[in-house]
């Protein structure tokens, strides 16, 4: 329909370019649709506010503590261009709609983007939980106004986040190393991962045997089925669930440990004369009935597509993210379980449709969200309208990760609206007489499934367990009480108990959520930035601690206990859920967090972080590893400190950067300390210098070296202690090759390596050409002209016609060959240029030709759709150029003259009645510059925790 002049024209703002895009074509005439691209003003760092304020209450934290917690935000400059399209659009608006997510985060979005518009025009808050033309309309229908509570939540939560990081960082930068930081939740899921290996570390494997037996019906083909020794004699045996992780027994277990020997004899007479005296003593069969799993939420999703998929939680909010803006999925941040009315009966249908009605229940299934209090009002992720599209029919329309996490999200759904799973479960009990009053028992169970109902379009995973004793779905044979069995085969089978499994991304969701900290929505972000700060990496699926963690750990449950205590951390969680329901005021719970309360016996965070008091950091970093051996966590590194009898100087040996905590065992640091030994090995002395020749252990690496006798002192000028070190020519170094051992190389290796670099020849000019191992590793070097070589060994191999060969072709950046894009990916909408994913210097990038955008840890070349490229391009663009910082040098601080309203003034007590926006009222604050931190709404939780 055409524009009139009576028609009103509508300014609706979401987070992001790709959500704008879909919904504009839901919209249509009459309405413009602009995403404002994540935050648009934040907190701004200390250092970065105007000189006039750095002194000022807000100096230190850019919140005001001691005049009701008054934050001072500022537009980021990289926004500012935002703005301005945003005001200029609002100019010929006659309706404002903000339609930003319907979260704490997603509230606080319009909140700031009412603050810094002030729109003269009707303001309606929109929100829908699914991007479809039903949903859509739905929400234009049915607008609110804007929730204080969400976003004094919000709000509380940035602050508290800024006095926990601002107070406690410093400490660990003093104490540990710089560049460390704490957070709230952050600082927790560190210490989950580190109790864990700690438990690995403690831990002392125990070994119990059993036998590995298959038994048969004599004289009926195919019967075989495998059974586990239950008893000997009337006792149970042991299993690896019977010891602790000190590798003793638990208290009051009344179970027989079988030693190798016990089980190799077991299995003898069992092979022999004991081979057919089995029978049936009990058969019992059950009825077998199995739920289907509820919905996803934020949480079990991260947790399925870790285990199914094998996707990080970053990767998997990235992907869902983009699947819920382009109109495949519902809002993705939820904790609830439950379904709304038409998407239950889009599941029965599809479910009929598909499987017929045999598999669709009686009665609709509801599901209950097991949190406490779920944060956020949306529904589970599911997929969007009201009914449902099937997988193969989006194929053609989603890339691999987000077909694969769509078909997950489509199946967990329509099998959460399906019949049970039924079945029988049958356990044989089977006694062998072994002759001299001796007897074993053993238990065969396994579960046949007559009617699959959910089962036949998904199951759910599960985490793996420390005995897993299998799926139970063993087939057994047809039998009756006192049917006569056969021993096929028996063996004696030794197990060692296995210690705590570390934490994968999936588990770690799961004791997080468990233990009620952080939110489902923050997860994500959380997992990174650990692995980010450096405290956990990744081996496999598994989170292993670094060293480092360690010693942030031990400190911060030394001295901020309170912080660390998980249920401390859950219940500030409760907190933030009253403050977001109105049930209390975020200001008075940020004074009684930082400051205390006296009357409660609640310790502030500021009188923790000033009575301190004495820490001390070598104790902190330091983990005892044996007598005489100790872990140090250094400036560049973990390393062994050994005390040597005899020296007052510990010696110290490198730790290999690949090798666990839990792996560093006291066998293992004695075999390091011997393996390095005293650091030094003298190989010999070259012919030529006369020099002794030795081979070390540096910081860096192995490498061999040269001793250059000192010079001696004039006889008429004795050395002082105040003359400065004679000068002398400097000893030679060279690093060992990568195929070189510290222990093995010979004094001819070693002089070749001190040779270096080696002259290779002359070109045709007369400029010589030398064979060099630099930082980046082996190169040749013709005046300033270098090229990179393929192995160490070339620089002693490669010869002047090669040389020359390499440098007859043209210089590529990088020393590749152009090559051509590696994908490409249409015109982007915004500027029509075409889009391209090219590899760059710094990893694979996208670029229309003048903007280029690096890709995120989670993005891969294959799995990037349009949309996704088109959100990085618009990201970037938003931040405008990067600044080069100007020389130093002194100026006159240039003070600002304009000053923006951005804070507000929330009344001391809330009414219960409905809020609306006009009842916000806001005080001048000053607005100051800060280097662009454009986020989108997919990363808008990174700083949340």
């Amino acid at each position: 329909m055409a524009s009139t002049a009576t028609q009103p024209r509508r300014l609706v703002i979401v987070e992001s370019p790709t959500k704008a895009r879909t919904i504009t074509g839901y919209l249509g005439e009459g309405y413009d649709v602009e995403a404002s691209v994540g935050h648009i003003r934040d907190l701004p760092v200390p250092s970065e506010l105007p000189a006039d304020m750095k002194k000022g209450p807000y100096g230190r934290f850019a919140v005001d503590v001691d005049n009701g917690f008054e934050p001072y935000y500022r537009v980021d400059p990289g926004k500012k261009k935002k703005v301005a399209e945003l005001k200029k659009l609002l100019k010929d608006a006659d309706e404002l709609y903000l339609a930003t997510d319907e979260d704490r985060e997603g509230e606080a979005i319009a909140w700031h983007l009412l603050e810094v518009l002030k729109p003269k025009v009707p303001v309606k808050r929109m929100v829908f939980h699914e991007i479809t033309p039903e949903a859509i309309q739905r929400a234009l229908e049915n607008t609110r106004d804007l929730d204080d509570s969400l976003v004094d939540a919000q709000e509380t939560r940035r602050i508290l986040d800024r006095l926990y990081g601002y107070e406690t960082s410093p400490v660990l930068w003093r104490k540990i190393k710089p560049g460390l930081s704490a957070g709230r939740v952050q600082s927790v899921a560190t210490r989950l991962v580190v109790e864990r290996e700690r438990e690995r570390m403690a831990f002392v494997p125990a070994e119990y045997w059993d036998l590995d037996l298959t038994l048969e019906v004599p004289g009926t083909a195919g019967s075989a089925f495998g059974a586990k020794l239950a008893l000997v004699d009337g006792t149970r045996v042991a299993g690896g669930r019977d010891f602790d992780d000190r590798g003793q027994l638990k208290p009051k277990s009344d179970v027989v440990v079988l030693d190798e020997a016990r089980a190799k004899e077991l299995a003898e007479v069992l092979n022999t004369s004991a081979k057919e005296s089995l029978s049936v003593s009990a058969l019992e069969t059950k009825p077998y009935t199995r739920r289907p799993a509820a919905p996803f939420t934020t949480s079990t999703l991260q947790q399925e597509a870790g285990r199914k998929l094998r996707m990080s939680a970053r990767q998997t909010m990235r992907t869902a993210q983009s699947l819920y803006e382009n109109g495949f999925i519902t809002y993705m941040r939820t904790d609830s379980a439950a379904l709304s009315g038409q998407a239950i009966a889009a599941a029965r249908r599809q479910v009929t449709e598909l499987y017929g009605p045999d598999y669709v229940p009686n009665s609709p299934r509801t599901y209950a969200s097991k949190q406490k209090a779920a944060q956020e009002a949306h529904e589970a992720i599911r997929p969007a309208g009201d009914s449902f599209r099937t997988p193969a029919q989006v194929s053609n329309r989603l890339s691999g990760d987000e077909f694969r996490l769509y078909e997950l999200i489509w199946q967990r759904t329509v099998a959460s609206q399906m019949s049970d799973a039924k079945g029988s479960t049958a356990t044989m009990r089977i006694t062998a007489d072994l002759g001299d009053g001796h007897s074993a028992g053993f238990t065969a169970s396994g579960t046949v499934i007559t009617f699959k109902g959910f089962l036949a379009v998904y199951e759910e995973g599960k985490d793996r367990d420390r005995y897993d004793s299998g799926d139970g779905s063993t087939r057994l044979p047809n039998v009756s009480e006192g049917q006569a069995l056969a021993v096929e085969h028996a063996e004696a089978d030794g197990h060692t108990t296995a210690p705590p499994p570390r934490f994968t991304e999936a588990s770690l969701v799961k004791r997080m959520e468990e233990l009620g900290i952080g939110r489902p929505s923050t997860y994500a972000a959380i997992i990174s930035t650990i692995q980010d700060r450096g405290y956990v990496t990744t081996r496999g699926n598994a989170l292993v601690p670094s060293w480092v963690a360690f010693s942030v750990v031990r400190l911060l449950e030394e001295h901020f206990g309170s912080l660390v205590d998980y249920r401390f951390t859950a219940d500030m969680e409760n907190d933030l859920d009253r403050i977001a329901g109105g049930a209390e005021e975020g200001k008075h719970w940020l004074s009684a967090f930082y400051f205390g309360e006296g009357d409660q016996g609640r310790v502030g965070l500021k009188p923790t972080v000033d009575d301190l008091g004495e820490i001390d950091a070598r104790e902190i970093n330091t983990v005892r590893i044996d007598d005489g051996i100790d872990l140090r966590v250094g400036k560049f590194g973990p390393y062994l400190e050994v005390a040597v009898e005899g020296e007052e100087t510990p010696k110290r040996v490198n730790v290999p950067a690949d090798l666990a905590p839990d792996e560093l065992t006291k066998e293992k640091a004695k075999e390091l300390i011997e393996l390095q030994g005293d650091g030094d090995r003298e190989l010999g002395v070259d012919p030529e210098t006369g020099h002794t020749i030795v081979a070390k252990n540096g910081r860096f690496g192995p490498y061999v070296t040269e001793v250059i006798p000192e010079p001696e002192a004039p006889a008429e000028e004795p050395a002082r202690k105040t003359r400065k070190k004679a000068t002398g020519p400097k000893p030679r170094t060279a690093s060992l090759f990568k195929s070189m051992d510290l222990q093995t190389i010979g004094l001819e290796e070693a002089l070749k390596l001190l040779s270096l670099p080696r002259v290779v020849g002359e070109d045709a000019e007369g400029t010589p050409i030398t064979a060099q191992n630099g930082r980046y590793g082996p190169y040749l070097k013709k005046g300033t002209d270098s090229r990179s070589l393929q192995t160490e060994e070339q620089l002693f191999e490669i010869t002047l016609e090669e040389a020359l060969e390499i440098y007859s072709k043209p210089k590529t950046r990088g020393g590749r060959t152009a090559a051509p894009p590696l994908k490409e990916l249409g015109n982007d909408p915004t500027n029509d240029k075409p889009v391209v994913v090219k590899d760059g210097r710094f990893g694979p990038y996208v670029t229309d030709g003048e903007t280029n955008a690096t890709l995120r840890k989670d993005d891969s070349v294959e799995g990037i759709t349009p949309e996704r490229a088109f959100e990085l391009l618009a990201e970037k663009r938003a931040k405008g150029p990067a600044k080069r910082k100007a020389p130093a040098r002194k100026t006159t601080a240039k003070k600002t003259t304009a000053k923006e309203s951005t804070a507000s003034k929330r009344t001391a007590a809330k009414s219960t009645a409905k809020k609306t926006t006009a009842t916000k009222s806001t005080t001048s604050r000053t607005t100051a510059a800060k280097k662009p931190t454009a986020k989108s709404t997919a990363t808008k939780a990174k700083d949340a925790e």
